[in-house]
């Protein structure tokens, strides 16, 4: 498989937890697009002649471009690649930026996966994580996505605020799932350094996250999940049979891709590329003529900790013949014997040499996975 992912830099309004590249402004509207423009022209024979099979536009708040924008990036790209007539074609929207008439509009310019940031159904979260929209709005957006026809439908929860109780993180699930919505993502509340929500906490001016109340909260995610009837196919990630990202999956499998726009990032299965974070920057290096991203070739011992890191966070897990076939013997049997550990303790299960993290390992996964990493 291969894929594209687009980075839409643009908000109305930063969330006080984003660490992702983006402005909350509309200005340098036109630099970005013939940036984007002249960037899929520049790296076109990235992907040789490899079919797209997933197109994907994130940021960023991409519903905040006109439509009109997003149909001259998809012209763009299939301008230069060959793009399956049932590729998955996502776009993440924020409540805020949907109406029936906008939605209609996706659907005609040929996306046919939404994924709407809800973060929560309650008033209270939302003024925490400063979203612009209101609870009422995001229930308003997902009946509107779904009388739409958009069947293929994600949305995404945050857990682990402190103004939100179990009990109310448990309501939220319930409201999600009463949609028939196929697939949720749900992330736990980090503070990233630098980020607003890290300098209001430093400032006590508002409360920060409390690891016990997020480990309640996930265990109650799984739990509820698991009752719904959806699989847990990534550690944030949640669907019906068969809804899965197609796009994500992607990166998790280690196939390549392409990223454009500012601070993308691209992989093609040797070494991986990040284009410079600034919209200006990243148009004018462009119209320039120069370098416009970075580039680090990965080490055996690179390939092989991304291996288990991103294997082990999903439900097919760490498959032991394809660590041997990729490193070779010896490192798979070093990785055998260091999960028996694990395996003693409940945390990963072994079946017909796939290797898996029960519910209690999820809780812990970036550390089993980095205590299983080799050491460059």
């Amino acid at each position: 498989m291969a894929g594209i992912y687009i980075h839409i830099p643009f908000c109305r309004r930063k969330c006080h937890y984003c660490n992702f590249y983006s402005v909350a402004s509309s200005r340098y509207r036109k630099e970005f697009m013939d940036g984007i423009t002249e960037e899929l022209y520049l790296r076109r024979k990235y992907m040789g002649e490899r079919e797209l099979q997933t197109i994907y536009f994130g940021g960023g708040t991409p519903s905040y471009l006109e439509v009109r924008h997003i149909q001259k990036i998809l012209e763009e790209i299939r301008k230069y690649h060959k793009v399956s007539s049932s590729a998955e074609i996502t776009l993440e929207a924020n409540p805020d930026d949907l109406n029936p008439a906008v939605i209609k509009s996706y659907r005609n310019a040929g996306i046919n996966r939404l994924s709407i940031g809800v973060q929560s159904f309650r008033e209270e979260d939302l003024q925490y994580l400063n979203r612009i929209h209101s609870a009422a709005r995001a229930e308003e957006s997902i009946r509107e996505a779904l009388d739409a026809g958009f069947d293929n439908l994600s949305i995404d929860l945050i857990y682990g605020i402190p103004t939100l109780s179990s009990a109310q993180w448990e309501e939220n699930i319930e409201k999600a799932i009463s949609f028939g919505i196929p697939h949720i993502s749900a992330y736990s509340l980090t503070v990233e350094p630098n980020t607003a929500l890290d300098v209001l906490i430093h400032k006590k001016k508002l409360a920060a996250p409390d690891e016990d109340n997020s480990i309640e909260h996930f265990r109650i995610l799984l739990r509820k999940m698991k009752e719904h009837g959806y699989e847990h196919y990534e550690i944030s990630n949640f669907c019906k049979p068969g809804h899965y990202s197609r796009h994500n999956s992607q990166y998790w499998n280690g196939e390549m891709y392409l990223g454009i726009g500012p601070s993308a990032h691209s992989y093609d299965g040797f070494s991986r590329q990040w284009n410079v974070g600034s919209i200006i920057e990243y148009a004018d290096r462009i119209r320039r003529g120069e370098r416009f991203f970075e580039t680090e070739e990965l080490t055996v011992e690179q390939h092989y900790n991304e291996f288990i890191m991103v294997r082990l966070r999903t439900m097919w897990g760490c498959d032991i013949a394809k660590l041997r076939e990729k490193f070779g013997e010896t490192l798979a049997a070093e990785f055998s014997s260091r999960a028996m550990n694990y395996i003693s303790s409940g945390q990963i299960e072994e079946a017909g040499g796939i290797y898996t993290l029960t519910d209690e390992g999820k809780l812990f996964a970036d550390g089993i996975a980095s205590d299983l990493f080799l050491e460059s």
